[in-house]
Parts: structure tokens; sequence; C-alpha cells
């Protein structure tokens, strides 16, 4: 069984909006995390989706998920007081309805609410890879130099060619990222900043496939026009076929 856990928690402080938080703004009539959840929700693979919410949200959300016929959502939850603990909320939704239907060895894809450029062929190719390496990290090539502050005065330039910038769906065996979050737990450490690296500081093999460029997070109002532009790209290219 694939499940998505979709993260739609934050409030946006970047984005300046006043009325709605970022995964709630309109473009052309579809709130963006609709367009989110629709892409695992019409992907033939994903089996159920977990959706991780703002609470006071939550009522717009389902009303949303009727609105659009989305099929696929088995739970809904609330936020916590970190991603960290939002994310692991999510998980154990998943793992309560792995557990109704019997099923032992999940793969999960954890994925960003305001990430909807994801493709098929990347969902597809995190639990292709799951099943071969046990985890999966969508990446992008970094197209600038990166520079590491050593905080002792020095800095580290590693080439630019070795160097790949960590994006979403972050997919794991759900037993694997449940338990490097009990962990993380019992150990008072909650201070990762993503999935990736809650499972590299425990040890875990991290397998990687290249995403998309356009596989932005929408974080900016400037991210915002970004994905403008590339929804009327989609949609002229399935009306006038270019």
């Amino acid at each position: 069984m694939n499940i998505g856990v979709i993260f739609a928690g934050g409030c946006g402080t970047r984005m300046n909006t006043k009325s709605k938080p970022k995964q709630f703004l309109d473009l052309n009539g579809k709130p963006i995390i609709i367009y989110t959840i629709e892409l695992f929700d019409n992907h033939p693979q994903i089996d159920g989706i977990v959706v991780v919410c703002i609470e006071s949200w939550i009522p717009y959300l389902k009303k949303m998920i009727r609105k659009f016929e989305i099929t696929k959502v088995v739970r809904i939850v609330p936020g916590g007081n970190s991603g960290q603990e939002s994310i692991y909320n999510g998980l154990c939704a998943a793992e309560d309805f792995t557990k109704e239907k019997n099923e032992q060895n999940s793969i999960v894809l954890i994925h960003d609410g305001v990430r909807p450029l994801i493709t098929e062929e990347t969902i597809t190719a995190n639990i292709a890879k799951v099943k071969e390496c046990g985890s999966c990290i969508t990446t992008v090539p970094a197209i600038e130099t990166v520079i590491v502050d050593n905080h002792d005065g020095t800095l580290a330039i590693p080439k630019r060619s070795d160097c790949l910038m960590a994006r979403a769906p972050q997919s794991f065996y759900l037993k694997d990222i449940l338990e490097a979050h009990r962990r993380s737990q019992a150990e008072g450490k909650t201070e990762f900043i993503d999935s990736c690296s809650l499972m590299s500081h425990y040890g875990y093999k991290l397998g990687l496939v290249q995403g998309p460029m356009e596989n932005i997070k929408i974080t900016t109002p400037t991210d915002y026009f970004v994905l403008r532009a590339m929804v009327e790209v989609h949609e002229n290219q399935q009306i006038f076929g270019y």
C-alpha cells in the first residue's frame, strides 16, 4: 500500500497573506492545496491520502475535497507545534489506516501541500526507489554555487556538480520513518528540518531520484506568480496541444 501524507499545516508568514494561509490561496478558482492533492488522488499507485491541516481550516478543506471530487483522502488531522510534530501526526494517521486494512509493509510519500507542480512520473519513481533501497529523496541539481560556513572563520565551497537540492516527496517505508520519529522523541531531538535529515541522522540509507525543476515550494509572492504562469502553460498545452 502506498500512502501520500500531505503537509498543509503552516501559516505561511513569508507569503504576507492576510485572509488565508498560502495553501488555501485560490488559483483559477481552485486552492493550491487541491492542485497538490489531485496529483496524488489521480495517481494509480496511490491507495490513500492523509492531509495534515491547520485545525481551524479543516472544515473548509473538507468542503473543498467534496467540491473537487477527491476520493482517496482517508484522514485529515490537525498539525502540531512544529513541522516535525505535524508530520508525525500524519504518519500516525497513516499507521492507523494501514492497521485497518491489515497492511504490513506500506510506503509513505511525505509531500508539501504547497508543492503543486510535482509530476506523476516523480511519484512513480519515489515508490520504485523505496522498493529498491528503502527510501527516496526527490532532488534537483544545484544551479548556483553552495557555500558552507564552518563558523570558524573559514568557508567550504563544494563542487556544484556534487550538490543537490532536496525537495519533495520524501518517501520511506512507514515503519522505518515512524521508528525514527519515535527515537527522536525519546531522545528529545525535535530540531530536524525535514524527513531526510531525520532519517540520515539515524543511519538510514537515502536513495535519490531527480525530480522536475519546476517542483518549487510556494513560499513567497514570487513563487505564486511562477505557479500561476506554469499552470497557464499546462492548460494551454491541454487546449492547444503544444
